[in-house]
């Protein structure tokens, strides 16, 4: 053996080499194996998500809209399956289709006529005139015409009274003024309301009728289609009065086409639940209101009832103009399809992320849902292209693809439905997006823990109307603060998923309305003229839906923040103490469980920083069983919200913090419940309505507190 001629290096290479070793043990336990290899499972600095944005294209969206609005496709109809069929076949992923067997409604007779003791009946056409030049004007004829779904077949001969948009105010005004609606036709102003809304109050105000209008102050501001993007003299708004979420004759259960033996409601007992109108309505267009309105005397309308500039002075009624009015409907069974697509996760493939938006529509539906449906299309190819170049989601994607919702949220409702308890116990969020691009300006609600998220995405993705800036950039330009809205209203397939089954959800689009809703001026043209020219929009709004839920599918911690849904519970609070001042209430035990549920969100956030660790930088190996116990509780924070008894009379609505407006199914409320028993105790002012307030914000107390031991992951 040759003798070592360097002891200094001799004396230190022991140890060194067992630092080293011990080192690299130390690595190979505690740093994640997805650093050491090339991994499928991706965070939110994952190469994949910027990736995904790089393979947008206008082109496929354009493509599938046109494709989508080639016919117009009410809900069961032939073409409504054609366009299910071109769905399952253009997702790119395993996919398959749901249908289920459901009441819907459809016109057989119709007609108006205003009678005039000095002269003929002038009867009304109640047709859509298109324009030659639009080149959608030739497949007109096959679009059903215009109606209520779900409106009461019945035959009124009665004075028109006018009551503006049909709002419990604008009863509560017509009373103060001395107007008595008992037994008259009620002419009402769509807008504002949710239209099932306004034929409710205003049968509640005694009316044997009601015809809804399109007035030109609110759809004719401009040049009318094709000239301009403005609704049309003739045009007119269909839509459902159905005042309940999902097919109304199996509430609360679905029923499968070709279920033999299934459940069912009558209609009877659907129309004295209040579900569907115990009086006739008809959707009429702004050339026809305006026509009604100069046959209208009485009182002059006040100031802000009155319309555009160059309108007939608006009247109040009653009298003396008379209208005949007559509805047949028929309500049928028929059948409807619900279509999926499913890209399963590696590491946690029984917890779900779902993607949905509505095919059903109207007329053509090119903004009214299709250009949702458009940009889900063009989002999942791009999905498909991610997985071609080695991604897989952590967690599952649920591509879903409503049928129905016109008439009722019914496609998304009787899924919820069938599937609640598997979805209770799996789903992660709902990402919801039914008309994708109404024009420009991006918008957002959601339940509050996702708000963070929506911001984060939003600063990723450039404005498609000013590319040199971000979509967040434009957004903070219209706020002081990011306005990113609650979501409670009952407008879309969001409902079932959060008011009834408690799961995190969102909402979003490009625009905030268009004059041509639910007409038959709402097609593809509409769309390349005035909605989104480049189709640049629909790329947007597909980037950041789809940025979401990337963040949501492969972050191996979801990013929810409940410290800002703390926030937000106690600024809803400070609009129940204003709603309650004076009265005997307390609104203590609310704030108490706030404060609590605070704590525990901070709690939960600082368990997540600990998770979060990193040695040099690289993050370390997380203990798996830990890390799927506090997603877990993420998860099921939202769910504690659900209350087995639902509020108050609208026992299918089970979210304690935010819900729709009792008056209006479009409207948000937070505290749905609590909100419900002020405005009874006001009309009341007694003892028993006010205990009933107190008794709410004792339920929604409770409910917080149960969200705050979920989040604190403990028993008590």
């Amino acid at each position: 053996m040759k003798p070592n001629r360097n002891p200094t290096v001799s004396a230190f290479s022991t140890p060194l080499l067992l630092l080293l070793c011990l080192i690299t043990l130390y690595l190979i336990t505690t740093i994640s194996p997805s650093l050491l290899t090339i991994s499928t499972t991706t965070s939110s600095s994952s190469p994949y998500h910027s990736l995904f944005l790089s393979l947008s294209s206008n082109t496929s969206a354009s493509s599938h809209l046109r494709r989508l609005t080639s016919l117009p496709h009410i809900a069961s109809s032939h073409a409504d399956s054609l366009a299910a069929s071109y769905v399952l076949s253009s997702f790119p992923f395993p996919s398959h289709s749901t249908s289920y067997s459901v009441l819907l409604s459809f016109p057989l007779l119709r007609s108006l006529s205003l009678l005039s003791p000095s002269s003929s009946p002038l009867r009304f056409s109640l047709t859509e005139i298109p324009a030659p030049s639009d080149p959608y004007s030739s497949l007109a004829s096959l679009v059903v015409p215009t109606f209520h779904a779900y409106a009461h077949s019945g035959a009124v001969t009665a004075p028109l009274t006018y009551a503006y948009y049909g709002r419990v105010e604008d009863f509560d005004k017509l009373r103060s003024l001395g107007i008595n609606v008992t037994g008259t036709v009620v002419l009402a102003r769509y807008g504002k309301i949710f239209r099932g809304d306004i034929v409710k109050n205003s049968q509640d105000a005694g009316a044997a009728a009601v015809l809804v209008y399109s007035d030109y102050q609110d759809y004719a501001q401009g040049d009318v289609f094709p000239d301009g993007q403005w609704l049309p003299q003739t045009g007119v708004q269909r839509g459902s009065t159905l005042r309940m979420q999902g097919d109304p004759s199996t509430p609360g259960w679905s029923c499968r086409a070709g279920e033999e033996e299934c459940e069912r409601v009558d209609k009877e007992e659907i129309v004295r639940q209040g579900f569907m109108p115990a009086v006739p309505s008809l959707p009429i267009s702004g050339k026809d209101g305006e026509e009604l309105h100069k046959a209208i005397g009485g009182q002059v309308a006040p100031d802000d009832w009155q319309g555009r500039e160059g309108s007939p002075v608006y009247h109040l009624g009653p009298g003396p103009g008379v209208v005949n009015l007559t509805y047949l409907g028929n309500e049928t069974l028929r059948k409807i399809q619900n279509v999926f697509a499913v890209i399963e996760g590696k590491e946690e493939p029984d917890r779900y992320v779902l993607l949905g938006n509505h095919r059903d529509a109207w007329t053509f539906g090119a903004v009214d849902p299709n250009s949702g449906t458009a940009s889900l299309l063009e989002l999942a190819e791009r999905l498909f292209k991610l997985q071609k170049k080695g991604w897989r989601p952590r967690r599952t994607i649920i591509l879903c693809n409503w049928d129905a919702e016109e008439y009722g949220l019914i496609g998304s409702t009787e899924w919820v439905e069938e599937n609640r308890e598997v979805l209770t116990s799996r789903a992660v969020t709902y990402l919801n997006v039914d008309s994708a691009v109404h024009g420009p300006g991006y918008r957002a609600s959601a339940t509050p823990q996702l708000d963070a998220l929506l911001i984060e995405a939003s600063k990723m993705v450039k404005d498609p109307d000013n590319p040199s800036q971000t979509i967040y950039d434009s957004w903070i330009s219209s706020s002081d603060s990011v306005p990113v809205g609650r979501l409670g209203g009952g407008g879309s397939d969001h409902a079932p998923f959060l008011q009834h089954i408690g799961v995190p959800s969102v909402d979003m689009a490009f625009g905030t309305g268009y004059p041509v809703y639910h007409s038959i001026f709402d097609d593809y043209s509409w769309m390349q003229k005035f909605g989104d020219p480049m189709f640049q929009r629909h790329v947007a709004a597909a980037s950041i839906w789809g940025l979401v839920a990337l963040r949501l599918a492969d972050d191996e911690i979801l990013p929810f923040d409940y410290v800002s849904y703390a926030s937000e519970l106690k600024r809803a609070v400070k609009t129940i103490e204003e709603a309650t001042a004076g009265s005997p209430v307390i609104l203590s035990p609310l704030y108490k469980s706030i404060e609590e549920f605070n704590a525990a969100a901070t709690k939960i956030n600082d368990e997540k920083k600990v998770l979060e660790k990193k040695f040099w930088g690289i993050p370390l190996r997380k203990d798996q069983s830990k890390l799927r116990e506090l997603n877990d509780r993420l998860i099921m924070a939202e769910r504690a919200f659900i209350d087995g008894q639902g509020l108050s009379g609208r026992e299918w609505h089970k979210h304690l913090i935010y819900g729709t407006s009792k008056y209006d199914d479009y409207g948000s409320k937070p505290y749905p419940g609590i909100d419900d028993a002020i405005i009874e105790a006001k009309k009341l002012n007694t003892t028993d309505a006010w205990r009933s307030v107190q008794h709410e914000i004792y339920r929604a107390a409770r409910a917080v507190k149960q969200s705050s031991l979920v989040l604190n992951g403990g028993l008590s």
